[in-house]
């Protein structure tokens, strides 16, 4: 266990006496205050290309978790390869009402309704452009995920508005159609919608000029046999970055908290084997055409290699952070790093699909 785990494990009672939403805006503000290392290295075995970029390991934190671009250095000094921020949409939006998040404790789980709630591209454009100008930056691979307003009339020209707005920023673009608390959001991973959706947030992310960022596109795990292969395919044509798989669910596995009823998006433990799952038939549909990132329920290095083996280039969390702490990100590289020298793999990228 590292020094940054074994002093969450001290503070998380604490932590876990306030609010969710209080105990996340603790988190963040922590991090500004906290002395900042450099990021992980782009060259050592860990070391992975994907859709151009080349990532220092394939752990990164999901979108979620830094809403708002408030602290992408600070993640990525903590160990991970990358982090994603967002979704961010065109204008600032309060989300659902509060209470909206809650920690399942004895599932080591996460349910929440939160509704895109951000402060606005112009808010978080702030921030990213004070990030590009900084003469002492690391670096790092950051993604920006972006999303449409409630209430917006035309939510494909809000992405299309936010691909141009923050392609200049984002080493990639990710698309989240995916999200079960904005109603109707999801219907954009129908295939015409989707096309039509992909094709906007192309042709905008170039217009700024400079290099034009990849696509990655975050889906479901709630999604049926036809859906995949109609997104895989919609994938393979239009050449996109990355499909992330996935995001929360609306199904109820097995659980044993008391808010277990709540609506909204479940994360952590109890989505592990799902979007396994879904990873496995997305890697199939593929054909591994596309490269994956797995998300959902991955808590250890051991759940990160399973990822990997089963066609993951990289891997995402954000739920097991709530209950690790922020140091799992680099127990998890390290982790990986061993794990791929026992199974005999010289690098990551042998690994992926390998099962």
């Amino acid at each position: 266990m590292s020094v940054r785990s074994a002093m969450f494990e001290l503070a998380r009672p604490a932590l876990f006496t306030f609010d969710p939403e209080r105990a996340h805006r603790f988190a963040l503000n922590a991090l500004k205050a906290l002395p900042h290392g450099r990021p992980a290295k782009a060259d050592g075995p860990l070391s992975i290309e994907v859709a151009g970029l080349t990532f220092p390991n394939p752990v990164g934190v999901a979108a979620g978790f830094d809403k708002d671009a408030e602290v992408p250095d600070a993640l990525l000094s903590l160990g991970f390869g990358f982090t994603e921020v967002g979704s961010i949409t065109p204008l600032p939006q309060a989300g659902n009402a509060k209470p909206r998040l809650f920690r399942l404790v004895e599932d080591r789980a996460v349910i929440n309704r939160m509704g895109f709630n951000n402060s606005g591209a112009a808010s978080a454009l702030i921030r990213l452009r004070k990030r590009a100008g900084r003469a002492d930056r690391d670096g790092g691979i950051v993604g920006i995920n972006i999303g449409a307003n409630k209430d917006s009339q035309d939510r494909i020209a809000d992405y299309a508005v936010m691909a141009e707005l923050m392609a200049p920023f984002a080493d990639y673009l990710a698309v989240n159609v995916s999200s079960p608390n904005t109603p109707g959001l999801r219907a954009l991973q129908d295939p015409a919608a989707l096309r039509e959706l992909i094709d906007a947030v192309s042709h905008a992310r170039g217009k700024a000029g400079g290099r034009v960022p990849p696509i990655f596109l975050k889906v479901a795990p709630d999604l049926e046999a036809g859906d995949i292969d109609a997104i895989a395919r919609i994938a393979i044509d239009k050449r996109l970055g990355a499909l992330i798989v996935s995001n929360t669910t609306i199904s109820r596995p097995d659980l044993r908290s008391s808010f277990a009823e709540e609506t909204g998006g479940l994360s952590g433990a109890p989505l592990r084997r799902l979007a396994l799952q879904r990873l496995r038939n997305f890697r199939a549909a593929t054909g591994g055409e596309v490269p994956l990132v797995g998300v959902g329920g991955i808590s250890s290095a051991e759940d990160a290699w399973e990822r990997i083996r089963a066609g993951a280039s990289l891997v995402q969390l954000y739920s097991a952070l709530v209950y690790r702490g922020p140091g799992l990100g680099g127990e998890i590289a390290l982790g990986l790093e061993r794990l791929m020298k026992r199974d005999g793999f010289a690098t990551i990228a042998e690994a992926v699909g390998s099962e």
